[in-house]
């Protein structure tokens, strides 16, 4: 990983880009008087109701409220992560992203580990063509050419130093970073792919980031072998078929995470383009936070035997931080000794279709295995249930969802009501604003405008708000400011992109004064909102007491009450 990107360079970069210039590379657009509209790329609609500002440097959807500025577009459209974007528009315009030192874990990446990658998959896919046995594994498979070059499929040749004698320009040290050679104890070095099958491995951006090879032959080795972890290559967090998902799909309504290569590639041929595949490893909880940034849909598919039944269990375990209620995730579980592959040439298409449609949710599938061997009819039986299922529940984010499946796990414990004799909670989501009013709209708009604005405010009302109840959402953002005092706006935006009130909605609201009046106007507007949540928090404590009636702690509350009048 490389130092963190310098705030000014990202402000630089969206001041040379034109919003409408990068917005008509994806969405045709027309001039309506100052704006631009178009049909929104983010919902479907017949009419246009997508608009780009060219003086505000901003587009909003008054559809589905989409908004914000040329990057956020390009990271929501494109579906990337922030420095993935990042690096992507400064490489249109020609620039080089800086790297501030010290603010990262590790070096920066030597980019031209790309380009020595890009040349062996090019060595690969020339080697194909006169490899007879490797053609004819491929055909006995029942693949096609036109599904072979799709992927980039090629064959590493049989020998020691292919790669060195068939690369222009090969650099031995850059081939090992790269994972194509090894070097062994004795100093000598050698291809690490030899006399296997190979399937380049993309990241979002379609660069080749690493190889997985299928061995043919008598070659030494497992059966399936893949790239070891470089600079460029985290297997960890990395699907195989996502980028050619993505290239075929404009829009992706669910995905199929399958086992392995031949599996991606034998549904992609049958028309089933939504497939990918882990690298040989568990699908992890980075794995699905990647996933769910393309659809709200996984599909698992698993061995139908108890290994893969673990296995279901396990990905589930990761899968549980990344859920909320717009995110579904189902199982498929497969006959014993069928691969997708397998099933997909003596079924066909629509039958494994169907199966994808009939999944298990993974929820139900959770609860169900709970409840293996314990009698529910019995407290005992009950009592064991809920402590089993209230681990995996608070491993679900704070929400709807985690609601919903705690009071699912309370009426499969025949308990009805909400009560405190369970340990599966039933926490307020966090970040939902129990009191929006006109003061906390406006307070949040100029926070979203001006994060500078914080370090104005007097250091006693800065401690109060900061220690504000969790459950508020500004005191949240007001928080992360405190901790990162460079933020600006950009960064709030995609920070809090998934937070329950849009505040790209606020960041282009116009406002009635300038920055300097806002900036005087802003501590007054710390005070009244305080004071607001104050009054807010003794409303609820006065509810539970007279919920509960206890007369010497009903007086004392009246007293504090009175006292702070005076």
């Amino acid at each position: 990983m490389a130092g963190r990107i310098p705030q000014n360079f990202i402000n630089d970069l969206i001041d040379r880009l034109d919003i409408v210039d990068v917005v008509e590379r994806y969405v045709t657009l027309k001039k309506t008087g100052k704006n631009y509209s178009g049909l929104c790329p983010f919902h479907d609609e017949k009419t246009p109701s997508f608009s780009v500002s060219p003086d505000k440097q901003f587009f909003h959807c008054f559809g589905c409220q989409e908004s914000g500025t040329a990057l956020t577009f390009v990271m929501k459209f494109e579906r990337l992560e922030f420095v993935e974007t990042v690096e992507m528009l400064a490489q249109q315009l020609g620039l080089e992203v800086p790297r501030e030192r010290g603010r990262g874990p590790g070096k920066k990446v030597d980019t031209g580990l790309y380009d020595v990658l890009a040349n062996a998959e090019r060595f690969y896919r020339q080697s194909l063509k006169g490899a007879d046995h490797a053609v004819e594994y491929l055909k006995q498979r029942g693949l096609t050419g036109e599904i072979a070059r799709d992927f980039g499929i090629g064959y590493a040749p049989e020998g020691w130093q292919n790669l060195m004698q068939g690369l222009d320009d090969a650099n031995e040290e850059k081939l090992i970073e790269a994972g194509l050679m090894i070097r062994n104890e004795n100093g000598r070095t050698y291809d690490r792919f030899r006399d296997r099958v190979m399937f380049p491995i993309r990241d979002t951006r379609g660069r080749v980031i690493g190889f997985g090879g299928r061995k043919l032959g008598g070659v030494d080795g497992p059966k399936y072998l893949n790239s070891p972890e470089t600079p460029v290559f985290h297997k960890g967090n990395e699907l195989y078929g996502l980028y050619e998902a993505r290239k075929a799909l404009r829009s992706i309504d669910k995905l199929i995470v399958v086992e392995g290569y031949m599996d991606v590639v034998a549904l992609a041929q049958f028309g089933i383009a939504n497939a990918v595949a882990t690298l040989g490893t568990a699908t992890g909880t980075g794995h699905f936070q990647k996933l769910y940034r393309y659809t709200d849909e996984i599909v698992c598919c698993f061995d139908g035997d108890s290994a893969g039944r673990q296995a279901a269990w396990k990905a589930l375990d990761n899968a549980l931080p990344a859920l909320n209620e717009k995110r579904q995730l189902k199982f498929i579980f497969l006959d014993d000794g069928e691969d997708p592959d397998s099933l997909i040439r003596v079924q066909g298409g629509q039958h494994f279709q169907g199966m994808v449609e009939h999944a298990i949710g993974a929820l139900e599938f959770l609860l169900q295995r709970l409840m293996i061997g314990l009698d529910l009819d019995s407290l005992d039986g009950r009592a064991r249930f809920a402590g089993l299922a209230a681990p995996y529940v608070e491993r679900i984010p704070e929400g709807l969802l985690r609601e919903m499946v705690a009071q699912r796990v309370r009426e499969l414990a025949g308990m009805q009501s909400a009560s405190g004799s369970t340990r599966v909670p039933r926490s307020p989501p966090r970040g939902i604003l129990q009191a929006f009013n006109k003061v906390s709209e406006r307070l949040l708009t100029v926070v979203v405008k001006h994060p500078g604005f914080w370090f104005t405010v007097d250091g006693n009302s800065r401690e109060d708000l900061l220690r504000a109840d969790e459950e508020e959402f500004i005191p949240l953002v007001l928080r992360y400011i405190d901790a990162n005092p460079e933020t600006d706006t950009e960064e709030l935006l995609v920070r809090f992109a998934d937070a329950p009130i849009s505040l790209a909605t606020l960041a282009a609201k116009p406002m009635e004064i300038d920055a300097t009046g806002l900036e005087r106007e802003f501590p007054e507007l710390c005070e009244r909102y305080l004071r607001n949540i104050q009054t807010q928090q003794r409303k609820k404590s006065l509810q539970q007491l007279k919920a509960s009636p206890n007369i010497e702690e009903l007086r004392k509350f009246w007293d504090e009450r009175e006292g702070g009048k005076t």
